[in-house]
């Protein structure tokens, strides 16, 4: 009895485990009928212009995609799939077809994992992860040679995945809006990395291998735990740094360059800004003092003066020159063999007139204000008694043309 019993017993035991079998066979191959009609089902309003483009840029966002389109994997001339706001849960395979991708957007969707699939788009550049549930990154990412930019936020790391190291071109990471409570203390092997946004995490106190990361432009520590942050003067690449929503007293120091995002970061940047405005002012009022000083150690000279110094010049060397040559020009007494010799002497002595008249510039500067007094004089000579002279000599040749022509006419009535 109690044999036939357990017979009967392992008889009903397997026929549940093969109802099990049966049932998981066909739940598996209800998923396939399932993946096989979610592929062929018909697509959404517009999508199918959108694959027939030709485009190499395909936006899919938002359309709620279970699964990737499968027409999609046949479009060998993309560059850029974006595929944001979906229901995916992984990727197909054959989308290592598409090489020519340089970027993927994949965030707000439901990837527990990165797909390898991905991994094997050697030219892609710029990765978008965000909003997923990934709690790490396999290792096969560091197939990735060519990436620069890799956006990872808002997902679950506690840890900082250390696979990155192996980014050579890696200049953009955002991290932001997951659990992480430190960084490795060789993080500054990432030399390439540029901007680092680590907002929404769980530090309480600032990493100090950032300091070593000499070569960071972009800094973001947002909605963290930090009270107090060092002297960041150890950064001199460092152009933007955020610090908001910490329990700060004060805001962090800073380069003279630096861009700061936080609480008493505006009365930093406005005072930085008034004493930029100070020293640019009394540079400029320095400038203006030195040319003006300039100016005056060395008067310029103008106008009339400076036809009196030239003229004055040219007729001392005029008269030094005839005096040499006995008052006969050195053209009309001497050949064509001399000739170079009276052209020195001539240079010589125009030299002479102007060293002279150079000597002399000070006292003309001295006596500038009478000698524009002088010329106004005469100025008013010539309008007063220089226009009345005028009309007494045309009067006398009025008068002188009269007395010939009455002797002209005394001769003529003589005949």
């Amino acid at each position: 009895m109690g044999n036939s019993s357990r017979k009967e017993g392992e008889e009903e035991g397997g026929e549940e485990k093969e109802n099990e079998k049966g049932d998981e066979e066909e739940v598996a191959e209800t998923e396939e009928e399932e993946e096989v009609v979610v592929e062929d089902e018909e697509l959404p309003l517009g999508v199918d212009e959108l694959l027939a483009s030709g485009d190499p840029v395909l936006d899919l966002s938002y359309y709620k995609f279970r699964r990737l389109p499968r027409q999609v994997l046949d479009l060998h001339h993309l560059e850029k799939l974006y595929l944001c706001g979906n229901r995916l849960r992984d990727v197909p395979k054959r989308i290592v077809q598409l090489q020519g991708l340089r970027t993927l957007a994949l965030d707000f969707n439901k990837l527990c994992d990165l797909p390898l699939s991905v991994c094997k788009l050697t030219n892609i550049t710029c990765l978008y992860l965000g909003s997923n549930r990934l709690m790490g990154l396999p290792p096969e990412i560091s197939n990735l040679h060519s990436l620069r930019c890799l956006w990872v936020e808002s997902n679950y790391f506690h840890r900082f995945p250390k696979q990155l190291y192996d980014l050579p071109r890696l200049r953009s990471l955002q991290i932001g809006d997951n659990r992480l409570r430190t960084l490795p203390s060789d993080l500054w092997r990432m030399e390439s990395l540029r901007g680092l946004w680590l907002y929404g995490n769980r530090f309480q106190e600032f990493p100090r291998v950032l300091l070593k990361m000499e070569q960071l432009e972009i800094l973001d520590l947002d909605r963290n735990r930090i009270s107090d942050f060092p002297n960041l003067h150890h950064l001199p690449a460092l152009q933007l740094f955020s610090y908001d929503h910490n329990p700060v007293k004060e805001p962090p120091r800073v380069g003279k360059e630096v861009f700061l995002v936080g609480e008493g970061a505006e009365e930093v940047l406005q005072t930085r800004e008034r004493r930029k405005e100070a020293k640019e002012r009394a540079e400029k009022e320095a400038e203006e003092a030195a040319a003006a000083a300039e100016a005056a150690a060395n008067p310029v000279i103008h106008g009339i003066l400076k036809k009196l110094r030239m003229s004055s010049a040219l007729n001392l060397a005029a008269a030094k020159e005839k005096a040499t040559n006995g008052g006969v020009p050195s053209s009309a007494t001497e050949g064509d063999e001399d000739e170079p010799q009276s052209k020195d002497e001539e240079v010589d002595s125009e030299r002479q007139g102007v060293e002279l008249d150079e000597a002399e510039l000070e006292y003309e500067d001295e006596d500038l204000g009478y000698e524009r007094e002088e010329l106004i004089y005469e100025g008013e000579d010539y309008e007063g008694y220089g226009g009345a002279g005028l009309e007494y000599e045309r009067a006398e040749m009025d008068y002188e043309y009269e007395g010939e022509e009455l002797e002209e006419n005394a001769q003529g009535g003589g005949a």
